[in-house]
């Protein structure tokens, strides 16, 4: 019963929060969303082929969440926000689906720009949950992981491209001996032509970003996650955009109960950006 009431006070928090201000149009970011990221809050379902020692074989990976900014400076300088996401992975080779693991973010982003660099500073809560399908005693033992962490990022935008750097530290987290420190740091481009038009739906842009973390934990090993994606901007015309997206990973698996393992997974999938 205690865990249970510990979702349910997690879903209070972050369902409000990325369903508010649904439906109206808002100005770009100070602080754009990290493409390649994989714990970045975003709508989102992908089916990815896997290679893990306890994860499926194949899994169905889907993210509801958004940052939201709530107060933005007249010149769209700086702007602050609230951040809240929901990530599950599911056992697609299983006979009910079921579920894996889930990962509850709530964060608080602060983001400065001046010219084409931009800077996000952010405090923020995670914590894991192993699905229930999962029996106590089995090979997954249940673990009680959560943190709290501070983390900053520094971004460069020149011709199409963004480079980003920084770190974060768990200052707060269970278990008592996770390492604390995480380095950050990726690319990512994004195409000024359409290459794909399709009609109403929209025209696709090509948008594709590397990203790569260094976990203390495993002693420097890093995380690489690339995403490559067909972006559909029809805001202007009161529809959601959206994006085809094809995703790989490699390093140690980014889903929380699951921290210790090492994950290779591609595969493919949709986002939502309301």
């Amino acid at each position: 019963m205690p865990r249970l009431r510990r979702l349910r006070v997690h879903l209070a928090i972050a369902l409000p929060l990325v369903a508010a201000r649904a439906g109206g149009a808002q100005t770009p970011p100070v602080f754009a969303p990290l493409r390649a990221d994989p714990d970045e809050p975003r709508f989102v379902a992908t089916f990815l082929f896997a290679r893990t020692a306890h994860l499926a074989p194949r899994i169905g990976a889907v993210g509801f969440g958004k940052t939201i900014g709530l107060f933005t400076s007249p010149a769209g300088r700086w702007s602050l926000g609230l951040a809240a996401g929901v990530n599950s992975q599911f056992d697609l080779a299983s006979t009910t689906n079921h579920l894996m693991n889930t990962d509850f973010f709530v964060g608080v982003p602060f983001a400065l720009r001046r010219g084409a660099t931009s800077t996000r500073v952010r405090i923020y809560h995670q914590s894991s949950h192993l699905g229930e399908e999962f029996p106590d005693g089995g090979p997954v033992k249940r673990v009680l992981l959560s943190f709290d962490a501070f983390e900053a990022l520094v971004a460069r935008e020149f011709s199409g491209w963004r480079v980003y750097a920084g770190g974060e530290y768990r200052f707060i987290h269970a278990p008592a001996d996770m390492k604390p420190a995480v380095g950050h740091a990726g690319l990512e481009f994004t195409g000024a032509r359409p290459l794909l038009r399709l009609g109403w739906l929209g025209q696709g842009r090509l948008r594709a970003g590397l990203d790569g973390k260094s976990f203390q934990q495993r002693k420097g090993q890093i995380g690489w996650s690339v995403r490559a994606e067909l972006f559909f901007a029809n805001s202007d015309r009161g529809v959601p955009d959206w994006s085809l997206v094809a995703a790989g990973y490699r390093g140690p698996a980014p889903y929380g109960q699951f921290y210790g393992d090492n994950l290779s997974s591609a595969g493919v999938g949709i986002e939502i950006s309301p």
